[in-house]
């Protein structure tokens, strides 16, 4: 029996001694296929790595999702708006190349970071604030925390509420645990570039994902073990940092316009917009029959119009609902 403890020992130490080399090339390899851009400001002790687009005009502040990173709106949404508006994407903490303070699971460590950018790079200025998913939650939390800073928010198929339990997916609920955690997040190089490359399309159904989508958005950066093990950690937290959160929507004074998919498979449409928009008194539904998780890319031209408008600039282009 001992014999056989020694023997499973050796055999587990030998594949997570092979899994840290890999992943260690693997990260290697990453950081020199998707490096560094835009620049770094320094919040709360802890790097926010920041992409810019536009010299000048109004400061929109556009927030990614979860498994993501800043490169998300740079190549559709962003370059309808460059040329009228000052537009900063951060990485969110623990994604792209920003750290990751104590604590930065909560989404009030998340908007604090958000928050903080803003006032580094547009000081005395107030922003669109854009979010895409679980964005759309820290933009949220940006306007509930930070509303001297925010001037609208415009929400991409955005998780709003506590949707009672489930949808976060197994491997995310291995990699979060603080001595699991880490071992396992060593593994996620292997499989899990591929999973995702075959996984696009389903999260851009029932549209076509943008060519080179996996290229372009730096999604290989995530499969780093620290970024898979952030990108677990949030997830994880989200449904009870939701439910704590969800009471103070009345409080948001500012206009917000919400972009939800009818097709949307990753979130449930009706349960996250259905529900905010009784809460949130200047708001404004925009129902995509066409769409389903990624409005950014597949209705970009909607969405530019929106910031827009909330920029104080341009018709109306969205419907009420």
């Amino acid at each position: 029996m001992k014999l056989v403890s020694l023997v499973v020992f050796v055999l587990l130490a030998g594949g997570l001694v092979s899994g840290c080399f890999h992943s260690a090339i693997y990260t290697s390899r990453a950081e020199t296929r998707w490096p560094p851009v835009g620049e770094t400001v320094e919040v709360n002790g802890a790097p926010v790595q920041v992409i810019e687009a536009g010299e000048s005009g109004p400061v929109v502040l556009m927030i990614h999702g979860a498994s993501a990173n800043a490169r998300e709106f740079t190549f559709t949404l962003a370059p309808r708006l460059e040329e009228t508006h000052r537009i900063l994407m951060p990485s969110r903490p623990g994604h792209g190349y920003s750290g990751r303070p104590n604590a930065a699971d909560r989404l009030a460590v998340q908007a604090a970071q958000m928050a903080g950018a803003l006032r580094k790079l547009a000081p005395g200025e107030k922003a669109v604030v854009v979010g895409h998913s679980y964005g759309g939650s820290v933009a949220l939390r940006v306007a509930l925390d930070h509303p001297e800073l925010v001037k609208g928010l415009v929400l991409l198929a955005p998780t709003t509420h506590d949707w009672g339990g489930g949808g976060v997916a197994w491997y995310n609920q291995f990699a979060a645990p603080p001595v699991v955690g880490p071992l396992f997040s060593q593994l996620a190089p292997i499989a899990g570039p591929s999973q995702v490359k075959s996984g696009i399309d389903g999260v851009f159904d029932p549209n076509d994902a943008p060519e080179n989508y996996y290229e372009k958005a730096g999604l290989g950066l995530l499969f780093r073990p620290p970024a898979f093990r952030a990108n677990a950690e949030d997830v994880n937290a989200l449904r009870d940092e939701l439910a704590a959160q969800q009471e103070r929507y009345p409080e948001i004074e500012v206009p917000v316009i919400l972009f939800s998919g009818a097709q949307d498979t990753v979130i449930n449409p009706t349960l996250h917009a259905g529900k905010i928009k009784h809460q949130i008194a200047d708001f404004t539904l925009v129902p995509l029959a066409d769409s389903g998780h990624m409005p950014h890319h597949d209705h970009g031209a909607e969405v530019a119009d929106a910031i827009r408008k909330l920029a104080g600039e341009g018709p109306d282009q969205s419907s009420a609902s």
